[in-house]
């Protein structure tokens, strides 16, 4: 098997956790800012360690990092604190199995932008099994339970199903940003590319943030940081979730990452279903059992 399919399958599953920590924590204590502000700032005194350990026990020295890496790392960073900040606050519009569902309109979203921004084509397998992917998230976009229904050409312009596009759209831009800015390191070893790439986009991430909490709503930080105890877990979940994405990224075209990254519904289900005690409709799990189907298909593609 490709090292960049159980990679990938890891990235999900770490991903997962992340979310419905986060979760938590926007629906008991911080704000969307605040939640999105846990997973990047506790997320830093791990990555710079890892790193630096990961040198000294190879012997390597930090790779050149080539010119396209810094716009591509600057967008992909901004693209990806927008969009999770977007998926925290999707959790107060839909229960959180159709929350994550509909972001995963960053699937056929990203196949677009890399096509557009780094040329990189697939293959007829691999667009059949978007399609019917994304599909299946066009099934999970109804209005929620409870509220007056709307007819079908307005279900795709909730609130809920604009924060899942454009989570998802943002998604998509970070995905290729980080794959081009990946390429853009000169190393052969994967990890090495991808912890380097990951230390620069986290490091950037919690300055931006910190700067807008500080400008916006300071006592926010004093509010993350005393979250620790659940935070220090968000910051684990997520520094491990993207060293996998990263990973997979430095190996295989972004939009295939990201498909692949769908079996991320399994995890999702269970989580809704044994911690949060969520049901979901018969037109959900028909949507979600679409999205494993372009799982298999794109797996059987490759």
């Amino acid at each position: 098997m490709t090292i960049w399919i159980p990679v990938t399958i890891f990235a999900a599953f770490m991903q997962n956790l992340r979310f419905m920590l986060q979760r938590h924590l926007k629906v008991t204590t911080l704000s969307t800012a605040g939640a999105t502000f846990s997973r990047f700032v506790y997320a830093l005194p791990l990555i710079l360690p890892l790193l630096a350990a990961y040198l000294t026990a190879t012997g390597a020295s930090m790779p050149q990092l080539g010119a396209g890496f810094w716009p591509f790392i600057l967008t992909g960073g901004v693209a990806q604190i927008l969009a999770t900040s977007l998926v925290v606050a999707l959790f107060a519009e839909r229960n959180f199995t159709v929350g994550i569902a509909l972001k995963k309109s960053e699937v056929i979203l990203t196949a677009i932008i890399g096509l557009i921004v780094l040329g990189e084509v697939l293959n007829g397998g691999g667009v059949l099994a978007i399609i019917i992917g994304f599909a299946g998230v066009i099934l999970l976009s109804d209005p929620p339970k409870g509220l007056v229904a709307l007819p079908w050409r307005h279900r795709l312009f909730n609130k809920a199903s604009g924060f899942g596009l454009g989570s998802g759209l943002l998604f998509g831009v970070s995905a290729v940003g980080y794959r081009g800015a990946t390429l853009a390191v000169d190393a052969d070893d994967p990890f090495l590319r991808a912890t380097v790439t990951l230390a620069v986009a986290i490091t950037w991430q919690v300055l931006v943030m910190s700067v807008w909490l500080a400008w916006r709503d300071r006592e926010e930080i004093t509010r993350v940081l005393a979250s620790w105890r659940v935070s220090i877990w968000i910051g684990l979940t997520s520094m491990l979730g993207s060293l996998g994405w990263f990973i997979a990224f430095t190996l295989q075209n972004a939009a295939y990452v990201k498909a692949l990254g769908q079996i991320e519904l399994l995890f999702t289900f269970a989580g809704s279903y044994f911690v949060f005690k969520e049901r979901s409709s018969g037109r959900e799990i028909l949507g979600a059992a679409l999205v494993v189907a372009s799982i298999l298909c794109l797996i059987a593609a490759l």
